[in-house]
């Protein structure tokens, strides 16, 4: 029961590869913002245009009312002397040439003009029956705190005032202007502004396509190149006719591209070496195995030689996995570093004392200047397989003096270096940048006292790297080759403090 409750709480891990669910495309998400954008814009255009043309021709026509209200009041209290005893000419005169409605009520909202009975004879009158009690009773209201009064009234701009125009007699001037002239237009305005506005959203929903469809054609045309690359075809180029930034990201593609090109031969060469070199030590095992059973089986001497050589092509094939291996975990990180303090003067003779077989029985003369008391914290089987590996290289391809330079030396108050040179024909400047990938051989024929798989520089370049160490190579094509690394100096003061691996 425990168990399928286990099982139950055991999550569902996505498997590494598996296709995420599709998304919304950026063609689609640029041409949705950039339409809703647009959208926006129109909308706060055609309202904005509404409400302020609105408040624009209201402020104008109570402004041009009130001016011409005040000169028509003016030239009621003061007429001409042709209109003297005929105010309701005037009154209309006035009405007509500044396009207004003229209006004198009494103090009850009665009309007196126009059409006011007896008016131009100093005389009320009795009026028209036209009830204007409501709009006195709100001039009147208005013109309580002030002399006179501007206000929009009932789909009108209305100016009011107190005047007399007989003697011991109060009358109202009630000026109207009509705000259908302003609504008119209002309307037409806005009838134009939605037709502008569906016009011109239209206009941006097409821009905005073929925008959209213009910025997502690099990417698109890049997806495209990047699965042929994917495929296998290192020929494929990703520039076009794109804009600065897409430039920089083909630029970026290509690089990859390349480097992937140079992956993929490494890969093609490191299967073909290997497979060499499994193949060499394979079939020498075979032949010697049927020569013992067949030949050699009952002849101890021959017998013995001949398994010899089968125990040597096995530690061969075993050096090669071994080789294979470290270089795989180094660079996977499974092997973490295991930093100790090293006293690297005295290892480098240690590292040295390995190859003494050669000098021995070979003739090479390994010349040393190791300074003592050198100390630097390192992985100290990392290392040592770098370093054997450096000095094992240099006697692979030292000159006909086989002589190989070994040094071990401070070169500045915070580092020391360690170097070893050949003396044979050096390395093209065309070949520096490669010599540290794996099985990297040189075009030159050498002699190869020292046993190695053509792994050698890549696994020291690995574990230097690791390590973040300086490292490089001098070399003059026909002079030779010397191979350098500088360690951080761990001195007296900091020789207690640990650093992080």
């Amino acid at each position: 029961m425990s168990s399928t409750k286990e099982k139950r709480k055991t999550p569902r891990v996505k498997k590494r590869g598996t296709r995420r669910r599709r998304q919304t495309s950026i063609y689609l998400l640029l041409w949705a913002v950039f339409s809703v954008l647009s959208l926006f814009i129109v909308l706060l255009f055609v309202i904005s245009q509404q409400v302020l043309l609105n408040r624009t021709y209201k402020t104008e026509a109570a402004q041009e009312l009130n001016e011409k209200s005040t000169r028509i009041e003016h030239t009621i209290l003061n007429p001409p002397p042709y209109f003297v005893g005929r105010r309701s000419e005037l009154l209309q005169y006035l009405s007509n040439e500044n396009d207004v409605q003229i209006f004198i009520l009494d103090d009850e909202g009665k009309v007196l003009f126009p059409h006011g009975v007896g008016f131009d004879e100093d005389q009320t009158g009795a009026g028209i029956p036209l009830d204007f009690s409501d709009e006195i009773s709100v001039l009147k209201n208005k013109l309580e705190t002030q002399k006179t009064a501007l206000y929009e009234g009932d789909g009108e701009f209305v100016y009011g005032s107190k005047i007399s125009l007989y003697e011991d007699s109060q009358e109202y001037l009630y000026i109207s202007k009509s705000l259908h002239l302003v609504q008119t237009v209002t309307e037409t305005m806005r009838v134009r502004a939605v037709s502008t506005s569906a016009f011109v959203f239209v206009l941006a929903f097409a821009v905005s396509s073929a925008v959209s469809g213009w910025l997502t054609r690099p990417i698109t045309e890049m997806g495209k190149k990047a699965r042929q690359l994917a495929r296998g075809d290192f020929d494929v180029d990703f520039y076009g006719d794109y804009s600065e930034e897409m430039v920089e990201l083909a630029d970026a593609l290509n690089f990859a591209r390349d480097e992937l090109s140079k992956t993929d031969k490494m890969q093609k060469e490191l299967l073909a070496n290997v497979s060499h070199d499994f193949k060499t030590p394979l079939t020498m095992i075979k032949a010697y195995a049927s020569m013992i059973i067949e030949i050699s089986g009952d002849n101890p001497e021959k017998r013995n030689k001949h398994a010899q050589v089968i125990v040597d092509e096995a530690d061969r094939l075993a050096s090669l996995v071994g080789d294979l291996l470290d270089l795989s975990k180094i660079r996977s990180g499974i092997n973490a570093l295991k930093l100790s303090l090293v006293d690297m003067s005295a290892y480098t003779e240690e590292i040295l004392g390995r190859f003494a077989y050669l000098q021995e029985t070979q003739g090479y003369q390994i010349v040393t200047d190791i300074q003592a008391g050198l100390n630097a914290y390192v992985d100290e089987v990392k290392i040592g397989q770098a370093l054997y590996n450096l000095i094992g290289n240099a006697v692979n391809y030292t000159g006909e003096d086989k002589r190989v330079y070994v040094s071990l030396q401070q070169i500045e108050p915070d580092v020391f270096r360690f170097s070893v040179r050949d003396t044979g024909k050096g390395i093209k400047q065309e070949e520096l940048s490669t010599i540290w990938d794996r099985y990297y051989r040189s075009a030159e024929t050498h002699k190869r006292p020292v046993k190695g798989t053509g792994l050698g520089l890549s696994i020291v370049k690995t574990v230097l790297e690791k390590h973040r160490f300086v490292f490089g190579v001098d070399s003059e094509y026909g002079k030779g080759s010397t191979f350098y690394v500088d360690f951080p100096l761990v001195s007296d003061e900091t020789e207690k403090i640990q650093p992080n691996a």
